[in-house]
């Protein structure tokens, strides 16, 4: 089903699936353009519904596929216009997106409409990185940018957690920039200290008063023995269990959209990579499916 409003209002879908089928800002190893149709392939192993939980989001969300973004090769810009027109639809129709990256640039679209349709909207990353460039050789819509982008669309950055950062994976200037702007910033020796629990309380106590939280989980924020199929390979990262848990904990509490993005499929040996991105996926669409 193509992303139109009056389609999936038709339809009842609560949560719709969005491929973004992008790594043109990649700074290292590509092949996360490949990422939306390796989640795909493997998600047919996963049942829809989770018998602990006892719910079937099929049955709660009659969530969608709308395919993939209308790539505009090599122009970010067309193409990220193109991303927001799409994500906004969904957003309109009273359905949570969830969109199946691509680098980490296509949350710049996708914040862009969270902020067009939500006077308040506040922002979880999941990564490894920090990703508060203010540009990276001039450009702005780079996969290293997708907080700074936020914050000059006009989310609060008192509002914006950055959470499992690794120490040796990020710059000066962007550790300088969260500093200057007030973004909470929750290390990975942070959670290796207090735990998953204290991680997501902190989160949550962050985002309170919010609109709803964007949940963005970039693949590399998990150590590469979980994640190996991705740009950037993270060497002492978070465990498959800790992501879930994250994803659980922090979705919860409401969601405006979501992303899961990095997953380089080309780039592992096994499935392993695509195999935690889908579940990610599904745990993300399972929290939508709790609240309705």
């Amino acid at each position: 089903m193509p992303p139109e409003t009056q389609a999936l209002k038709d339809h009842r879908a609560k949560v719709a699936f969005y491929g973004f089928p992008w790594d043109a800002t990649c700074t290292s190893r590509s092949g996360a353009n490949y990422g939306p149709r390796g989640i795909r392939e493997v998600s047919c192993r996963l049942l829809t519904y989770n018998a602990r939980l006892d719910v079937d989001i099929a049955e709660r969300l009659r969530p969608v596929d709308t395919g993939d973004c209308d790539i505009v090769l090599a122009n970010a810009e067309k193409t990220f216009a193109r991303a927001q027109e799409d994500l906004g639809s969904i957003m309109a129709a009273g359905a949570v997106p969830i969109t199946l990256g691509g680098d980490h640039s296509i949350t710049i679209p996708a914040v862009r409409a969270a902020r067009d349709h939500y006077a308040n909207p506040a922002m979880v990353l999941i990564d490894a990185h920090l990703d508060t460039a203010p540009h990276v050789g001039g450009e702005l819509l780079n996969h290293c940018c997708p907080v700074s982008r936020a914050v000059d669309a006009g989310f609060d950055p008192r509002h914006i957690v950055l959470l499992g950062m690794s120490g040796w994976m990020n710059p000066r200037t962007e550790i300088e920039y969260c500093r200057e702007h007030g973004i909470t910033v929750i290390w990975i020796e942070d959670i290796e200290e207090h735990g998953v629990q204290w991680a997501i309380q902190k989160a949550l106590a962050v985002t309170a008063g919010s609109d709803g939280i964007y949940l963005s989980f970039d693949i590399d924020s998990l150590d590469a023995a979980h994640a190996p199929g991705t740009g950037w390979p993270t060497s002492g990262g978070l465990s498959s269990r800790e992501a879930i848990a994250l994803v659980r904990g922090i979705a919860a509490s409401g969601l405006v959209g979501a992303d899961v993005v990095e997953t380089a499929p080309t780039l592992d040996t096994s499935q392993t990579t695509v195999v935690i991105a889908a579940r990610l996926a599904v745990e993300l669409a399972a929290a939508v499916a709790l609240r309705v």
